[in-house]
C-alpha cells in the first residue's frame, strides 16, 4: 500500500480532467463522499476533490479537443528540471515543460518509454495527498505497459525504483517500490498489456480505497459510471472492479483485505 512518508518516486498525487467538472463531481461525491473545491483564477481554476478538509485528489477542467478524461499520478521528485532530463535520456518525452505553481512545489508532465503520460511533483509548500490508504483515497497503483522489462529499466533509470516478483494462481505479478524504501513501500504493479482483456492501451491506473466493493460498483452504475470488470476476489488482496466515470476516466477501486490478510494487489 502507498506509504505516506512521500520518498522520492513515490506517488504523491493524483488528479482527472475532464470537459465539465460538474457533470463529473456530483458522481464522485456519491461515489467517495468528495466535495469539489474549486479554484481560483491564480491557479487556473484547479480544483481538489476532499473529505472533510482533506485533500484525496485534484481535478480540472480541460476542453474535448485538448484531452481525453483521464486520471493522472505524480510522482516525487527532489528536482522537476533534473526528472525531465532524466526522462528524456531514458527514452521518455515531456508533455510540458516544469513549471512553478505558487509557492506550492514545481511540476512537470511527462511519457515513458512507451508513451505513457505521468507527472513529477518538487515539494514546496504542498508535500502531497492527505487521503491515502482509507475509503476515498489512492491505495495502489498499476501501470499496464507493452513491455514489463522496458518499463522497470525506464523507470528504474528515472526514479531507481526496485522491483519484487510474488506468485499468484495462473502466473507472477511484478510490484515496484521507491529506491528510498524497503518491499514493505510497494505502491504499484507493472501489468503486461496483454494479459487483460479490458485493456487495449498502455497506462496508469490508480486504485481507489471502499468499504464495500460491490456496493460501490452499484453505486457508480447508478451515477453513470461504466463498469469495465466486474468485482473480482483475491486472497490476500482484498476485492477489486475496474471502472470508468461519466466522462470517460479510468480508475479502480479497492476493498482491502482484513489486516493481517493483506499481501498487494
Amino acid at each position: 500500500m502507498l506509504n505516506a512518508r512521500f520518498v522520492t518516486g513515490a506517488p504523491v498525487w493524483v488528479d482527472m480532467c475532464a470537459p465539465d467538472l460538474a457533470a463529473v463531481s456530483g458522481f464522485y461525491r456519491d461515489l467517495f463522499g468528495w466535495d469539489l473545491r474549486q479554484g481560483g483564477a491564480d491557479v487556473g481554476g484547479y480544483g481538489q476533490y476532499g473529505i472533510s478538509g482533506r485533500t484525496a485528489a485534484g481535478a480540472m477542467a480541460v476542453p474535448a479537443d485538448e484531452a481525453l478524461p483521464s486520471w493522472t499520478l505524480y510522482f516525487r521528485t527532489p528536482e522537476a528540471d533534473a526528472t525531465v532530463k532524466a526522462v528524456e535520456q531514458a527514452g521518455g518525452s515531456s508533455l510540458f515543460e516544469a513549471v512553478d505553481v505558487l509557492d506550492l512545489g514545481r511540476m512537470a508532465g511527462l511519457a515513458d518509454s512507451a508513451g505513457v503520460p505521468f507527472a513529477v511533483w518538487q515539494q514546496g509548500q504542498l508535500k502531497g495527498l492527505d487521503v491515502l490508504n482509507e475509503p476515498g483515497g489512492l491505495v495502489w497503483t498499476e501501470l499496464y505497459t507493452p513491455d514489463v522489462s522496458a518499463a522497470l529499466r525506464f523507470y528504474g533509470s528515472v526514479f531507481g525504483w526496485q522491483a519484487t516478483e510474488t506468485s499468484f494462481p495462473g502466473g507472477t505479478y511484478t510490484m515496484v517500490h521507491p529506491a528510498d524504501g524497503t518491499p514493505d513501500d510497494m505502491f504499484g504493479g507493472v501489468v503486461p498489456l496483454d494479459s487483460d482483456p479490458s485493456e487495449t492501451e498502455a497506462y496508469w491506473l490508480p486504485y481507489f480505497q471502499v468499504d464495500d466493493c460491490d456496493a460501490a460498483v452499484a453505486r457508480a452504475r447508478q451515477g453513470g459510471g461504466t463498469v469495465r470488470m466486474e468485482p473480482l476476489s483475491m486472497a490476500g488482496v482484498g476485492r477489486f472492479a475496474k471502472l470508468a466515470d461519466p466522462a470517460g476516466a479510468r480508475f479502480a477501486l479497492l476493498e482491502p483485505s482484513p489486516p493481517g490478510e493483506q499481501g498487494a494487489p
